[in-house]
Parts: structure tokens; sequence; C-alpha cells
């Protein structure tokens, strides 16, 4: 059965909101966001940051949310930053073990990967946003449910 917030953002995206979008309305709720604030935070993050088709939008939507849920305020807190960058960094990573990048561009196949093929010979899957955006809304909500 798949993930209700993943779910939820595939179909928010359906309905026209941009990748970054679709995925922190789902998750907004969960930080006491409003719908308003959840999508005019995460609309410059679409298309790869603006259109830019680099790190893709729901990648972004990760760190924002990570920042919600575990970020610091304090400057100095070293341990607090080690904590968070690592939190970030196995997202990512759990992102990239699937899809072989974190950039818009590569993901829908614009430029070739760098990479073509996993270690194991298996091609990358070229992945559509709607597939991305519940793909990564999946990995938050494991995440999210796996660290309380």
């Amino acid at each position: 059965m798949t993930n209700p917030k993943a779910r939820k953002a595939r179909e928010n995206y359906l309905q026209g909101y941009n990748c970054a979008q679709a995925m922190m309305l789902a998750f907004a709720p969960d930080f006491g966001l409003g719908d308003e604030e959840a999508l005019k935070v995460a609309s410059p993050f679409g298309g790869g940051m603006g259109g830019q088709r680099e790190v893709c939008g729901t990648v972004s939507c990760m760190c924002i949310i990570c920042g919600h849920k575990y970020g610091y305020t304090r400057p100095k807190d070293a341990e607090a930053k080690a904590k968070l960058f690592a939190r970030v960094q196995e997202l990512t990573n759990k992102f990239k073990k699937e899809t072989g990048t974190i950039l818009c561009r590569q993901l829908l196949g614009i430029e070739p990967l760098p990479c073509q093929t996993r270690e194991d010979g298996t091609p990358y899957k070229k992945m559509q946003c709607a597939d991305i955006v519940h793909f990564a809304a999946k990995i938050m909500e494991d995440y999210l449910t796996e660290n309380k």
C-alpha cells in the first residue's frame, strides 16, 4: 500500500502544483504550516530551482522538511548542524541510490546521466515528475516515521 503523504503529493502535482509545492503541501500540516505558507516557501524550488533544471525540487523540499523537523537555530551549534547535514545526506543518498542523480535535467533525461547503469549493470530509471514527487515523498514519509 502506498504511503498517504506520497499519494497526496502525487495528487497535488497532478493538480498543477510544482514538484516542491506538491510535496511540501502534503507535509505542511505536520509542521503547523498553512497551505499558503507551504506553497510560497516551496514555490521557487520547482523545476530544479526556478526552472533551471538543477537540484530536483523534491530534493530541495526534503531539505526544507528536515529544517522544520530537525533544524538548528544557534549558529555555533556544531553538533546540531552536523546531525542535520547527516540527515540531509542520508535522504539524498536514498534518492540517488534509486535514481542515480538529484539533478532535475538528468532525472528527466534532458541530459545523459554521467553513469547510465548501477554498479550491478542495471539501468537507472528515467522518471517523470509525478513519479519523482511520489518517490521523494515516500522516502521522506518513511524517514519521518522511522526518526520520530
